[in-house]
């Protein structure tokens, strides 16, 4: 589960922000500031993994708590949620290596796709040691609003919305078996989507031992 703190003024505006964050699968709030030295503090507290900040804030702006989150060396993305739109403001976040810049107001759908390219752009960090040229340039150009997310060799994203749409449905952990008869495709084709959910760690995965046989893997998409 990826650990986000949102830094917002508004509170009403950081409870619908909340509410996107942990409607995203693999994904969850654990904390929330008002200001940027709230922001700030609860970083160095709780060490999240991403933080969404706004620019407009009183105390402490976005763009100065971005500048002091650098400073101090703190291991957390960056994604700024603003209605900021002038240059400078957009210079500075991306010189101080703001992983996406969302203008407000903004869809569900917009956040949605960013928190999952930034997802995927973990994931594939954390699975090598050293990357080629080839990989670095697939991660970096899924900032590309017109690039296609880069999957592993094989799996494609429309099949893996269908069987990630699918297992959004199921309360009750369901077998490969299962999933492939609900959506229409092969167990062994279901069972690559499956095993890459998991490795992402959005599905838990229980093994379930029953009568006599093999015991059966059974997946659940991790909820918040």
């Amino acid at each position: 589960m990826i650990k986000v703190v949102l830094i917002e003024d508004d509170l009403m505006v950081q409870e619908v922000n909340r509410q996107f964050v942990d409607n995203v699968p693999g994904f969850h709030v654990i904390g929330l500031a008002g200001t940027g030295t709230e922001g700030l503090n609860l970083i160095r507290e709780l060490k999240p993994d991403l933080a969404l900040i706004d620019v407009y804030m009183p105390d402490q702006d976005g763009l100065e708590t971005l500048y002091k989150i650098r400073r101090e060396a703190h291991k957390v993305d960056i994604i700024a949620i603003t209605a900021a739109s002038d240059i400078e403001t957009i210079r500075g976040f991306i010189q101080q290596g703001a992983f996406d810049y969302i203008v407000k107001p903004f869809k569900f759908d917009r956040i949605k796709k960013s928190l999952e390219k930034y997802r995927l752009f973990r994931s594939q960090l954390q699975e090598k040691a050293t990357m080629s040229q080839q990989e670095l340039d697939e991660i970096f150009f899924q900032k590309d609003e017109t690039e296609e997310i880069t999957l592993p060799k094989g799996l494609n994203q429309h099949t893996l919305e269908k069987v990630t749409a699918f297992l959004a449905k199921c309360t009750e952990p369901l077998s490969a078996d299962s999933v492939a008869e609900g959506i229409g495709l092969a167990r062994v084709t279901v069972r690559r989507y499956l095993d890459y959910l998991e490795k992402c760690g959005l599905v838990e995965m229980d093994i379930h031992y029953g009568g006599i046989g093999r015991p059966i893997n059974q997946y659940l998409l991790r909820k918040r």
